[in-house]
């Protein structure tokens, strides 16, 4: 058996998410939601488990192999070709199509197999539950299977042999067949019609959505691509969005640096929804903008996490598996996040930086009024109070605390904003008052968080460590891109979080709590593309972009990290984070549109 590796296409509908890897296996797939049951886990098992977690349609004799989605859609088209000619091309969806009034997403995803030549294949349908321990109890109907557990059942309908999939069988298919699998219900209209037409719809639901993109002139596709990558991202039933489908692929072989990003990260999270914003996808923001109000208006005079379910509730304990030994055995396989339980103050300034967008932004429904920019308030006050203080910073350090200039300057952008949606609101009197902690707080860094002997800003107050998230100064408004500062920070990070040979940039390269990080964190380096752009180092810039979209998977998909040695992606996936980078240094650095035609 093959080492699972990163070449995964995903699908999904907002609703759940699949990963499915070149050869037309779902290796990972959570119900009824993307922080669920992880039914379809053999992406976290080395293959010396016999206890399933996979949906695989295998063609015998099997000697090459393609993947590629649909033309601007989330629907993943694998053909899989034997060495005599024959073969088959799966299509896989979630379906999503506007239906009655509303967007219709069903917690089911649908396989079509088309056969070329006299294809002999195999199904194998063997989903788990308890945490990937335990196999469903399985019952046969006429045209479905069920698989019951204890809290939980789903259903397979098909017109294949049922029992050639329960008994793993291999049968010569003659003609298009049809699986669709999720829940438990059953289906009364002609599976081949239905699947045929949740198909169409489909189709025509994505292709029509990304007309309405402002994309950029150059590098269409790899923008295009990961608009939708960050649409399926979004759960839309609270308007969260996920830091990335799976849980526990390592940062960096055998490290342990393992973690659950299948929650909502209100720092990440800002950054998607301001991408997508940039695109003209509102919408998705908009859902986003009540899910963080309803969390701040729950806060009861407390702090924020900076991490919440996707039910925005806030515990999720964190556990090791042990039915699962990990990607490549690389374990531990955790469920939930001690990031929840961490102190980060830049989660205020997120907060609020995603809030401003109401009060800015004409094309909202719901704007901000005074009665949201009181609720606000608390936060920023929150903000005030902490940005002197130590904190876990964001890259969550789990075995100490410092008060990081990042943090710092995150609670500065809570204040500034703050005082412009009070100038905006014709509040006077509140734009005076948090415009003068904004110039204390950015005061107070400029003293403390700034070394002039590497004249650049540090990881921490009175430090000497370089930490990349300090290239966003400019971005939030903190300094001019072309100041002496911030050209000062640039110089140095690429000095010293640039190790020898690499082309791209690390987070930090000081002892944590695991040692020094091996790979590069990647979205930092499409923060060092954006700081060269802004510098006016902009063909530097263009070359590392391209460099990037290189290491894109063959699906146009990033993971969080990549070895600088040999380009692999490591870490979870696909992660918003990266792609929220292609879109933003596209943007930056394509031709324009009056430019270019």
């Amino acid at each position: 058996m093959e080492s699972p590796n990163l070449e995964l296409a995903l699908i999904g509908n907002c609703s759940i998410g699949a990963l499915i890897d070149k050869k037309g296996t779902v290796s990972w797939m959570c119900y009824p939601r993307f922080d669920g049951e992880p039914v379809f886990c053999s992406l976290l098992k080395s293959g010396k488990q016999d206890t399933g977690g996979s949906f695989a349609i295998d063609l015998i004799d099997l000697e090459t192999t393609e993947q590629a989605y649909e033309h601007n859609t989330a629907i993943v088209k694998t053909r899989l070709m034997d060495r005599f000619g024959n073969g088959i091309e799966i299509l896989d969806f979630a379906p999503r199509f506007h239906q009655y009034g509303r967007i219709h997403r069903p917690t089911t995803i649908m396989r079509k197999i088309i056969p070329i030549g006299s294809p002999r294949v195999k199904v194998r349908c063997n989903p788990n539950h308890s945490d990937g321990a335990g196999k469903f109890h399985r019952t046969q109907g006429s045209n479905h299977i069920r698989y019951i557990g204890d809290d939980l059942a789903l259903r397979l309908t098909t017109d294949l042999s049922v029992t050639a999939i329960l008994d793993e069988t291999t049968f010569v298919l003659g003609e298009t067949k049809h699986l669709v699998f999720g829940e438990d219900v059953s289906i009364t209209e002609n599976i081949s019609e239905l699947t045929d037409r949740f198909f169409t719809e489909t189709e025509s639901y994505w292709q029509e959505w990304c007309r309405y993109l402002a994309i950029p002139f150059e590098w269409q596709e790899a923008v295009i691509r990961a608009a939708i990558t960050l649409k399926l991202s979004s759960y839309e039933d609270t308007g969260a969005i996920i830091a990335a489908m799976t849980t526990s692929i390592p940062e960096a072989a055998n490290t342990v640096r393992n973690w659950d990003y299948r929650f909502c990260w209100l720092r990440d999270s800002y950054f998607t929804v301001q991408s997508l914003n940039r695109l003209g996808v509102t919408r998705t923001m908009e859902q986003y903008l009540q899910y963080i109000m309803n969390i701040v208006a729950t806060m009861n005079g407390k702090g924020l996490q900076p991490v919440y379910c996707i039910n925005s509730k806030k515990d999720m304990p964190e556990r090791l598996l042990e039915a699962m030994d990990g990607y490549r055995g690389m374990g531990p396989v955790r469920i939930g996040n001690q990031a929840a339980e961490q102190i980060q103050h830049d989660v205020y300034g997120a907060v609020i930086l995603s809030a401003t967008q109401m009060f800015f932004d004409e094309r909202i429904r719901r704007r901000g009024d005074e009665g949201l920019f009181r609720l606000l308030e608390h936060v920023g006050e929150l903000a005030i109070a902490n940005y002197n203080q130590p904190d876990a910073g964001l890259w969550e350090l789990r075995g100490q605390q410092h008060v990081h200039t990042f943090s710092s300057m995150m609670c500065w952008t809570a204040a500034d904003r703050l005082a412009k949606i009070a100038d905006k609101l014709s509040l006077a009197e509140k734009s005076s008052y948090w415009r003068e902690h904004a110039d204390k707080i950015k005061q107070t860094i400029n003293e403390r968080g700034f070394n002039k002997s590497l004249n650049a800003y540090t990881a921490t107050w009175d430090g000497d460590t370089l930490d990349a998230s300090l290239l966003l100064a400019f971005e939030l408004g903190f300094v001019e891109a072309k100041s002496p500062e911030f050209i000062g920070t640039l110089e140095a990070i690429e000095k010293h979080l640039k190790p020898a040979g690499s082309k791209y940039l690390f987070r930090y390269i000081t002892q944590d709590d695991f040692g020094e990080p091996e790979n590069a964190f990647t979205i930092c380096s499409f923060w060092y593309i954006d700081a060269l752009a802004a510098v006016g180092r902009k063909d530097e810039a263009r070359k590392l972009f391209e460099d990037l979209l290189e290491r894109r998977n063959s699906l146009g998909l990033l993971s969080e990290d990549i070895n600088p040695e040999t380009g692999e992606l490591w870490g979870n996936f696909p992660q918003t984070y990266s792609m929220v980078g292609i879109i933003n240094s596209a943007r930056v650095l394509s031709k324009r549109w009056e430019e270019a035609l």
